[in-house]
C-alpha cells in the first residue's frame, strides 16, 4: 500500500470509522449469514449459522457465539462473533479464528487461511426467512 494510501486507511480509522463490537441498542439475531470460499476449488457458498450451532464448510468447523445487528434507524452493520477450527483427520483440532468479523469491512478481522475465506454478510432470526443454504 503506498503512504499516502496507508495514511488515509489511518484517518479513517481513527476518525471512527471502523466499526465497534456489539453495542447495547444492536438487535440480536440467532443466525449469521457467512459465505465462505474454496479457493482450490472456486466454490462459494452461502451458510446459515445458527449460534451456538457447529457448522462444517470444508476441514473447517465454525460455530456462531452471536450475531448482531445496529437497529434500521443507523448506518448498516452486521457482525458476528466467531470461533473457526480446522478439524485434520488424525490431528488435533486447530483453533484458526475466534473474535468479530463485520459485514462492511470483512478485511478488518479476517480469516488468514490458505484455502478457505469465510466472512459475515447478515444476521438474520430462522424464523423469519427461508434456507439461504448450508454446509456440506
Amino acid at each position: 500500500m503506498r503512504p499516502a494510501g496507508l495514511a488515509a486507511a489511518a484517518l479513517l480509522w481513527a476518525a471512527g470509522s471502523v466499526v465497534t463490537p456489539a453495542r447495547a441498542d444492536d438487535l440480536a439475531f440467532d443466525t449469521a449469514v457467512l459465505q465462505g470460499l474454496d479457493k482450490v476449488t472456486g466454490r462459494v457458498q452461502t451458510i446459515d449459522a445458527p449460534v451456538g450451532a457447529t457448522i462444517h464448510f470444508g476441514t473447517l468447523e465454525i460455530i456462531a457465539r452471536t450475531c448482531r445487528k445496529r437497529p434500521p434507524e443507523e448506518q448498516p452493520e452486521s457482525a458476528a462473533f466467531l470461533d473457526i477450527w480446522e478439524i485434520k483427520p488424525g490431528e488435533p483440532a486447530t483453533s484458526l479464528f475466534r473474535g468479530w468479523m463485520f459485514a462492511s469491512s470483512p478485511a478488518l478481522s479476517a480469516l488468514e487461511h490458505p484455502v478457505y475465506d469465510v466472512w459475515v454478510l447478515d444476521c438474520v432470526d430462522s424464523s423469519s426467512k427461508g434456507s439461504t443454504g448450508s454446509s456440506p
